[in-house]
């Protein structure tokens, strides 16, 4: 099956370039139809190439290299946490619905299973954090607007 040719949105390859600078990510893959588009950082830089699903690889297309963000400084001991909360994803946290208000709990609230505790934005689409059990918020390990990588722990409840 030879691939189609088709309109490179440049637009969506620097969105999703910066998403990788923004959220420290090595690779993001995006597929809609029969259409992929696959951003990675290498050593080199950021490798961008749309590819035919089924079929052969364009050519790379290398950006600027990616600067290397800054590990998430958590000790290990709060990721092993029972209280802890793991973010369901990849993208930048928000503490409150918009900015300026009031954040959704602050330490020493007490909240209810599925009571939202937070917001990880991606990709523009914010998305909430439910909390995955009753209890009171013991420790806030983010800030407003910080990156989060899947997994990391967000807040400890007990």
């Amino acid at each position: 099956m030879a691939a189609k040719n088709r309109t490179i949105d440049k637009d969506l390859i620097r969105e999703l370039a910066a998403l990788l600078k923004e959220v420290d990510l090595a690779e993001i893959e995006v597929e809609q139809d029969d259409f992929r588009i696959r951003v990675s950082r290498t050593a080199t830089g950021t490798a961008v190439g749309p590819v035919a699903v089924g079929g052969a690889p364009a050519p790379a297309v290398t950006a600027e290299p990616a600067a290397p963000a800054p590990s998430p400084q958590m000790p290990a001991d709060m990721a092993a946490h029972p209280g802890a909360v793991p973010s369901p994803m990849v993208g930048t946290v928000y503490l409150a619905p918009e900015p300026g208000a009031r954040a959704f709990v602050q330490v020493g609230d007490k909240v209810s299973a599925g009571q939202t505790i937070l917001i990880v934005e991606a990709m523009k689409h914010m998305n909430e954090v439910a909390a995955p059990r009753a209890g009171t918020v013991r420790d806030i390990l983010v800030e407003d607007g910080q990156p989060v990588e899947f997994g990391e722990p967000l807040m400890i409840i007990e």
